[in-house]
């Protein structure tokens, strides 16, 4: 179960840098000064990065704790 949790950690550590990358990446737009038009547009590209790296990031620890209460 050791290879259960480094792995789930290994998720989890990618999906934090998602959330990190699309916070980094929607913080560029803002200071940019795009107009209204434009900067909804680049949150909408945003949003599903951020939603995938929020779920990547559910299931590897979801993987540690299954690994951890097995072992």
């Amino acid at each position: 179960m050791t290879v259960l949790i480094w792995v789930g950690a290994a998720i989890s550590v990618l999906g934090l840098a998602g959330v990190v990358w699309s916070i980094v990446g929607v913080a560029r737009a803002r200071r940019q000064g795009l107009d209204d038009a434009a900067l909804r547009a680049r949150i909408g590209r945003m949003m599903p990065v951020n939603l995938a790296s929020f779920m990547s990031a559910m299931l590897g620890l979801m993987m540690v704790l299954v690994g951890v209460i097995l072992s």
